[in-house]
């Protein structure tokens, strides 16, 4: 088992920026490629971002990219996202995933979850 605790989230102003970060407890957290998703009213969980288990390869949603980065410490069980630049469309509940081994962008690949942290930017 691996527990997630989400973090960081907040009410910012467009243009503003965020930092989520996303503890982990349990099973070796370096032995899990983590990815970071969203979910806004009405709508799917979509993929945000996923980082391998290393941290050497990135992935990025192509409504994020050059805006959001996500990073991890393995030495501390904590991955981030850090979001510049946020537009309203950002806003959501976003979510922390662990997946073992190899990252992926399908949230159904992905075993261990977190509540949660919304997000929410005013124009």
């Amino acid at each position: 088992q691996v527990q997630l605790v989400e973090s960081g989230g907040g009410l910012v102003s467009a243009g503003d920026s965020l930092r989520l970060s996303c503890t982990a407890s349990g099973r070796a957290f370096s032995n899990y490629a983590m990815g970071w998703f969203r979910q806004a009213p009405g709508k799917e969980r979509d993929f945000v971002a996923a980082i391998s288990r290393a941290g050497r390869s990135t992935y990025y949603a192509d409504s994020v990219q050059g805006r959001f980065t996500i990073s991890r410490d393995n030495a501390k069980n904590t991955v981030y996202l850090q979001m510049n630049s946020l537009e309203p469309e950002d806003a959501a509940v976003y979510y922390c995933a662990a997946k073992f081994l190899v990252l992926a962008t399908r949230p159904e690949e992905y075993t261990y979850w977190g509540q949660g942290t919304q997000v929410t930017v005013s124009s």
